[in-house]
């Protein structure tokens, strides 16, 4: 696909006390962004054990409910990348802050599985936006070798997100009712909101940018600024493009673990461990932050190679290879007898995940121009969806038939494909077939 790619360099070394540090204003923005749109998701996660036993719900009414949601932010993340590459992350991230904290707030009124789904629905197609635009931004102000820390930086803002929740919302639930909790988080979007727009502007634009932070962010860019084709041309060949599919496979096979890990663990807690809100509340946030830890070491450990004269997309393969053994470590996870043994390997296997995942989202900043990246990102973020809510909708009808123990063995096993996917497919940019 040579209208596309560009042949990769070797990136220089930067340093943004003398050049600038607009650019890491941008992507800590980002991390509070996507915070922000953890603490929207995972409220009712976090309060579906209250919830269930309120309304009397099964696990499979439990499943339509988390897939509804799935189904839309797949979705979301295709038509919301084609959006915001149309308008531009600015207007586009702006006005989908604004819809998802309107939708979660409103979700405290519901009170069927209907009701829930629907607005689970409407929170999909809101929070779809967040990681496309994440993903244009970075490639718009990131060098290629600084692309990882910064995907690390703004994808770690779902750990911390979930963790956030796993304390506040229970105790915000149990001081004022489950209903008070979804107002909370609903109006964090808001204040977030008021330092975006202050904050963001493209590079070409910003007020506050230096010209030597503009010449480091484009002297390190490895792909072009655009590509040469137009029109149907353009996603004809981008469809013809194995480096997509990695990509796409690649992304598909493995967020299913996170989807699982993310929505059922406090069921699963309360379902098999036998814990109470308070209870989840104390121990639910460990997993979080051992992603919060994966996402870091995968981006510190990729940036090390590509420093140390790796090829930039050899170094996120090669970080793929080794992060998916931790998530192995989620099999045994339901069988073990202590509870502190169970939480210590589901913590490795997101460990390992996070690690995986801030390849997965660093690859379309690293093969792909800026003007499709948030197209490429959109795609497999829209495989990946639909595949994780197709694993949702099993695993509610496995815990209601049997129990949690084959979903962790298919969530353990599922990063070994996608590792697969990633090593046969994904080439740089010149080695890559049309």
């Amino acid at each position: 696909m040579n209208s596309i790619h560009v042949t990769e360099n070797t990136p220089r070394p930067s340093n943004s006390k003398k050049v600038g540090h607009v650019r890491w204003w941008i992507v800590w923005t980002l991390f509070f962004s996507t915070v922000t749109n953890y603490i929207s998701r995972q409220t009712f996660s976090v309060l579906a054990p209250l919830i269930t036993a309120q309304y009397h719900l099964t696990h499979t009414d439990l499943a339509k409910i988390l897939g509804a949601f799935q189904i839309s932010y797949a979705v979301t993340w295709l038509l919301g990348g084609i959006f915001l590459d149309a308008v531009g992350t600015r207007i586009g991230l702006a006005i989908a802050v604004v819809f998802w904290s309107l939708v979660n707030g409103l979700t405290g009124f519901a009170s069927s599985v209907f009701q829930f789904a629907a607005l689970r629905f409407l929170l999909g197609i809101g929070e779809g936006f967040n990681w496309p635009g994440a993903s244009k931004t970075v490639a718009e102000w990131f060098p290629s070798q600084e692309r990882s820390l910064a995907v690390a930086i703004f994808d770690s803002g779902s750990s911390v997100g979930g963790a956030i929740a796993a304390t506040a919302i229970p105790m915000i639930a149990l001081a004022f009712g489950w209903r008070a909790a979804f107002a909370f988080s609903g109006l964090l979007g808001f204040v977030w909101l008021l330092v975006w727009l202050r904050v963001y502007y493209p590079v070409g634009r910003h007020p506050r940018v230096t010209k030597a932070e503009v010449a480091l962010i484009q002297g390190g860019q490895e792909t072009s600024v655009a590509s040469t084709e137009h029109g149907p041309q353009r996603w004809i060949k981008l469809a013809r493009d194995r480096n997509l599919w990695g990509i796409v496979l690649g992304r598909a096979l493995t967020d299913p673990i996170w989807w699982f890990y993310v929505f059922w663990l406090p069921q699963y807690l309360s379902d098999a461990r036998g814990f109470s809100l308070q209870r989840i509340a104390l121990f639910a946030w460990l997993p979080f932050v051992a992603a919060d830890l994966g996402n870091f070491t995968g981006g510190w450990i990729s940036g090390y190679c590509i420093r140390r004269g790796l090829s930039v997309v050899r170094a996120r393969i090669w970080v793929c290879v080794i992060s998916c053994l931790p998530i192995l470590a989620g099999i045994p996870a339901a069988s073990v007898h202590h509870v502190s043994v169970a939480l210590t390997l589901i913590c490795v296997a997101l460990w390992g995940y996070a690690s995986w995942s801030t390849m997965g989202l660093t690859l379309p900043s690293d093969l792909f121009p800026q003007d499709v990246v948030a197209t490429v990102t959109g795609l497999s973020g829209l495989a990946a969806g639909l595949v994780g809510a197709a694993f949702t909708f099993a695993v509610g009808i496995l815990v209601d038939r049997f129990s949690y123990g084959p979903a962790f063995l298919v969530a353990g096993l599922l990063p070994l494909a996608a590792t697969a996917s990633v090593v046969i497919l994904v080439r740089r940019p010149k080695e890559s077939l049309n």
